[in-house]
């Protein structure tokens, strides 16, 4: 029919997510922060201090999986986990300075990567091709675009640290 057009669009997501995990696996060292490392430490750098019952809910994680991330987290002190004083049963997680530093060393490493993958494209439609993937993963199945991260707040009693990319589609 005239006025449609094939669905490529799904081929095309798929080859540029092969091409930059190939770039990514190239430039990541044995002892870099792992994908699912850089999500939760963005996480934790983006609404600070949270439970870990909630840290668990944002990622979509099982709680059996959240142990064994957080484990692998504190185990390299990128993060700290403390008892809640108000309410002994609950865990706060926290990003470490030492989790700030990584974080930023796995950004600029994935950012050489964007700009490997995107290097055909202008500043201008970089922005826009974000702002549309960030739209098209933070919507929910309806197609409603989810709330911003940045209109979560911090746990209680927590500061905010410093801005970080955005995570679409990670739940409030």
């Amino acid at each position: 029919m005239e006025g449609m057009r094939p669905a490529f669009d799904m081929a095309l997501i798929a080859h540029l997510a092969r091409t930059g995990k190939k770039l990514v696996d190239a430039s990541t060292g044995a002892d870099d922060l792992r994908h699912r490392q850089v999500i939760a430490l963005t996480l934790l750098s983006q609404r600070g201090a949270m439970s870990q019952q909630a840290f668990g809910d944002a990622l979509s994680l099982d709680p059996s999986n959240v142990v064994g991330l957080l484990n692998e987290l504190e185990d390299r002190s990128l993060i700290s986990r403390r008892r809640d004083p108000s309410d002994r049963r609950r865990h706060i997680v926290e990003l470490s300075r030492a989790g700030e530093t990584e974080l930023e060393a796995a950004q600029e490493r994935l950012a050489a990567v964007e700009d490997q993958i995107f290097r055909a494209l202008s500043t201008q439609d970089r922005a826009v091709l974000h702002e549309l993937l960030e739209r098209a993963v933070g919507a929910d199945p309806d197609g409603r675009p989810a709330d911003s991260l940045s209109d979560c707040p911090p746990a209680a009693g927590t500061p905010r640290h410093r801005a970080a990319p955005s995570i679409p589609g990670v739940r409030e």
